[in-house]
């Protein structure tokens, strides 16, 4: 498969790398020094986990011109240039496959608009990266956790998608093909946002938000706010087994957001939004604009907003005013008992 990934940000690098490792003919769109760097030294890799590293030759090009043919193009942009780069992709009639590949709260109906309906895919990343000395340091995230997800504007399981993810897989990426990838993307851009946020909030610094907890249960309202938003104008929490979060008991819920952010790859699966404020700020408004097409009331949404805005004072380190939410707790205690008492008659 011929592809070409279009922006050299880290995530960009990450998946032209290792498809290019995969023998798929990878070419790498990037600008300036990043172009220049790919050229003379190409792209170097680290697995955070294995610690093993690669170095691949990707081909890094300057510009897509009208008459280049790719099987893929796979837009790896930030939220807030995708704009930019529509009316370039819109005269490159050959490439009839365009994957745009991140944050999307707003939906694909700009890129249909631009490109037509039948060239559009969606799908988003399952890894994570930072840049380390000039070596790009991921993880691959699990089928369980996140795999690569891509998808059919229409949600057909059709033959170029599934040829996609045959390709990733490939690569060694976990993938999955969504029927509602427009439902996916803003589901995760309702978690995605308030954690991004209340990272923002707790001075971009994950330790220090782990042991504040007014910042972590102001995350936590914030994406079931941003849950019922999407309930509201009638998006299917996607997937579904993300609706778990509504429904755990406040307190068990930060027992598990503090652990999560204390954990010890907090650092690279949240690296991103360390220096892309301008995109969460972008995915933000995304989502506060579908808030205001309902009668949902987001004050935690709204408070953590604030942040987004680097000017704007942290919340004091380890600041625990909020009162927690117990309501819930004492049936989930009845259903722990109930399941308690089942497995004990089935040992008798």
């Amino acid at each position: 498969m011929k592809i070409l990934v279009y922006g050299a940000g880290n995530m960009g690098c990450l998946y032209a790398a290792l498809l290019a490792e995969s023998g798929q003919d990878v070419s790498i769109l990037a600008r300036g020094r990043r172009l220049a760097e790919i050229r003379e030294r190409g792209i170097h890799l680290e697995n955070a986990v294995t610690g093993k590293r690669i170095s691949s030759p990707v081909n890094a090009v300057e510009r897509l011109e009208p008459e280049d043919d790719y099987d893929l193009i796979l837009v790896a942009l930030p939220r807030h240039h995708v704009s930019e780069a529509l009316p370039t992709l819109a005269e490159s009639r050959p490439a009839s496959n365009v994957m745009f590949f991140g944050n999307n709260a707003s939906g694909p109906r700009e890129m249909i608009d631009a490109l037509g309906r039948d060239r559009v895919l969606l799908g988003f990343p399952g890894a994570a990266a930072i840049a380390q000395d000039q070596v790009l340091r991921y993880l691959i995230t699990s089928a369980l956790e996140q795999p690569t997800t891509i998808g059919e504007i229409d949600g057909i399981r059709s033959p170029r998608i599934e040829a996609i993810a045959d390709a990733l897989e490939a690569a060694g990426f976990s993938v999955a093909i969504c029927s509602n990838m427009d439902a996916w993307l803003k589901t995760h851009v309702a978690k995605i946002s308030p954690t991004a946020n209340a990272l923002y909030m707790a001075g971009v610094d994950a330790r220090r938000l782990a042991r504040t907890p007014d910042a972590l249960v102001l995350m936590i309202r914030a994406i079931r706010e941003a849950y019922r938003v999407l309930s509201a104008n009638g998006i299917p929490i996607t997937p579904s087994n993300h609706k778990v979060f509504q429904w755990i008991p406040e307190p068990l819920l930060l027992v598990m957001m503090r652990k999560m952010v204390a954990s010890e790859t907090i650092g690279i699966k949240i690296g991103h939004a360390l220096g892309a404020r301008a995109e969460m700020k972008t995915i933000a408004d995304e989502l506060r604009a579908l808030a205001a097409a309902t009668s949902v009331p987001t004050p935690a949404m709204d408070r953590l907003y604030k942040s987004v805005d680097p000017s704007e004072e942290s919340m004091p380190d380890g600041c625990a005013e909020l009162p927690l939410d117990w309501s819930g707790v004492w049936w989930l205690g009845a259903a722990i008992a109930a399941v308690a008492v089942l497995i004990a008659g089935l040992w008798s």
